[in-house]
């Protein structure tokens, strides 16, 4: 992975002159990103080429969570016209491959995480952020009927699909729970451990850009409903429990995390589907059954009746997990 060519200018012209730039990693989207050494210092440089990418987005939520108390990068320098951010490099150590490695901490530190959203959902949620809504949820599940369905060779209704969610789907947009800040890219893999930290400031956290203003259920089911790795079913149990202790909601925020999950999980399957057939990016159909297992569980919630009859009545089951493994 090369660095941009206007890289080592926008370093130099911040102090970064004789950094050397190592490659990182890259994501779903068009940004790229990588390492900058020089001597002690480090720090992470993110490259978001526009017009496919633009880093306000990342700049502002950045900001507003440093200004919450909670970890998120700080950014050193920034180039908004070539798509250039210098930003606070939190180091190798990920939450994903920590709990992977050592299991029995995986309760202490999805505790940490849930104490986090805590903490977050207390707090106003940022200004300016677009609306995460029943329409929103609509339509983001739509990618489940116009992508996996065409690619494994299923013919839906499309508005009977839609109205399925939509019976599911209102009573939790109707239900007077506050809205908060969502990070909407909360899981495992977003998260890293900040060595130097205690606390909920632990958990650095990344990938936030695609912030709304939504549901408080979103990202607790986002981090324990993992695409890429499985949570032990009892902690998930137990860090439902912990964030309703903590906050005080009962069963309106217990059904509204099944069926976001699901609504999340169902919108996932679509979006792997078109990563592989769109983007040319064939890694990710190894997490569709791990995708089926979670939605299938979901949708035996009593809340993802209408749901789970649409899917029983169109989706066979050579078409769901069977069918990737």
């Amino acid at each position: 992975m090369i660095p941009p060519p206007h890289a080592p200018a926008f370093l130099a012209a911040h102090g970064w002159g004789d950094a050397t730039i190592f490659p990182l990693a890259g994501d779903a989207s068009f940004r790229r990103y990588f390492r900058v050494v020089d001597g002690a210092r480090q720090a992470v440089l993110m490259d978001a080429p526009p017009p496919h990418e633009d880093p306000r987005p990342f700049i502002a939520v950045a900001e507003y969570l440093c200004d919450q108390g909670l970890s998120a990068p700080v950014i050193l320098a920034r180039d908004l016209d070539r798509g250039l951010l210098l930003i606070e490099d939190f180091g190798d150590v990920r939450l994903r491959e920590t709990i992977d490695g050592a299991p029995d901490r995986e309760a202490r530190h999805y505790a940490g995480v849930t104490d986090l959203l805590v903490h977050l959902h207390a707090r106003p949620p940022m200004a300016g952020l677009p609306v995460h809504g029943l329409e929103q949820w609509l339509d983001e599940v739509m990618l489940f009927s116009d992508w996996y369905c065409p690619a494994l060779g299923i013919d839906v209704d499309r508005d009977a699909f839609r109205a399925a969610w939509e019976a599911a789907l209102a009573p939790i947009e109707a239900d007077g729970l506050p809205r908060v800040t969502v990070l909407r890219d909360f899981h495992a893999e977003n998260i890293m451990l900040v060595g130097d930290r205690d606390g909920i400031a632990h958990y650095g956290l990344l990938d936030f850009q695609d912030a709304l203003v939504g549901h408080p259920a979103y990202d607790l089911a986002s981090v324990l409903e993992d695409a890429r790795r499985d949570v032990t079913p009892a902690v998930e149990a137990a860090m439902l429990d912990r964030y309703a202790a903590a906050t005080g909601q009962g069963a309106a925020f217990r059904n509204a995390y099944w069926a976001l999950a699901a609504q999340r999980n169902t919108r996932i399957l679509g979006v792997f589907v078109r990563l592989w057939k769109r983007d040319g990016k064939p890694g990710y159909r190894q997490f569709q059954p791990r995708m089926w297992g979670l939605l299938e569980r979901d949708l035996a919630h009593p809340a993802l009746v209408p749901v789970r009859q649409w899917f029983d009545a169109n989706i066979p089951a050579d078409k769901r997990a069977e069918a990737w493994t």
